[in-house]
């Protein structure tokens, strides 16, 4: 342990030249020598307190700010837009389950239910169902007028928004316009629902109901409706029922000049002319009229 004094107190330079011949003698000096040389050559780090203060204050005003991106309104509303467009997609495609078909004016569509019932739309006509619940419930929704051949099966409800058919397999024909509502059954046995009451049509027997009343109506022995072969047939119908049904089958505008609309009608108009067409609607009434573009002005007849 008093060498070791002695060595470090050597290195320091507090020796007397006594203790360092004693030294001498007990280590070896070319050693010591060279560890003091080496210990000489190496420098204690100095620090300035003043400049690495200010080093530090440099070094955080120089901070860089964190980078702000402008939003650009109009990117934004563009992957809004399609974010619209694929969430309202995803929604018609996994959750809308309702099938419908539309005719124009002058059109007929055949169309084919999944139980192979089958829909003879007139023109200006709309249906819809629902497929996924088909199966369970066969009700369509029905705008304009349609006849239904049905197969056999479960309940076939046909709903307007006057009233409500319901058969479980049949033909019959649902004609729903305005202020009219009319089903006649050719085959089977028909339920017609208007209000509260409920009434059972066989085969020939007709329900009709105009302006909210319930109509007498002659039995037929027709095998299916006549506008199914191009023509449209009335009985003690108001003249601006036929009209309308005219403006359907010809897309044309038909005003009346001086003409009682409700004034009743029994007769037969083609699809095919809409000179005979207009012909037969006016002579039986003792009326006239003028094409002028797709323009019809009906008048009185003057001798």
């Amino acid at each position: 342990m008093e060498n070791e004094n002695n060595i470090l107190k050597w290195f320091d330079n507090e020796l007397s030249k006594e203790q360092i011949q004693d030294l001498k003698q007990s280590e070896n000096v070319e050693t010591l020598e060279k560890i003091a040389f080496y210990a000489k050559q190496m420098q204690v780090p100095q620090v300035d307190a003043q400049k690495a203060l200010a080093a530090f204050k440099e070094r955080k005003l120089a901070k860089k700010e964190p980078k702000v991106i402008p939003l650009n309104f109009r990117a934004f509303l563009r992957i809004a837009a399609v974010l619209v467009v694929m969430l309202a997609s995803s929604y018609f495609l996994f959750f809308n389950n309702n099938v419908s078909f539309e005719t124009q004016i002058a059109q007929n569509e055949t169309l084919t239910l999944p139980d192979n019932s089958e829909v003879i739309l007139n023109a200006a006509s709309k249906l819809k169902y629902n497929k996924k619940t088909w199966k369970d419930k066969r009700n369509l929704e029905l705008d304009g007028e349609a006849f239904f051949k049905v197969s056999k099966g479960k309940k076939f409800t046909v709903t307007t928004d006057i009233g409500t058919v319901q058969v479980l397999g049949t033909q019959f024909n649902v004609k729903e316009r305005d202020n009219y509502f009319e089903v006649q059954c050719y085959e089977g046995l028909v339920s017609v629902t208007f209000k509260d009451e409920t009434v059972k049509l066989p085969k020939g027997k007709t329900f009709r109901v105009l302006n909210g009343s319930i109509q007498e109506v002659n039995d037929f022995n027709a095998e299916n409706p006549s506008w199914m072969q191009a023509e449209t047939s009335f009985e003690k119908i108001p003249l601006s029922q036929v009209i309308a049904e005219f403006e359907r089958q010809y897309d044309l505008n038909v005003s009346l000049k001086e003409v009682d609309a409700s004034q009743l009608f029994t007769g037969t108009f083609t699809h095919k002319d809409k000179n005979i067409a207009l012909q037969s609607i006016t002579i039986p009434l003792k009326l006239s009229y003028r094409i002028e573009g797709n323009q019809v002005t009906v008048y009185k007849y003057e001798k």
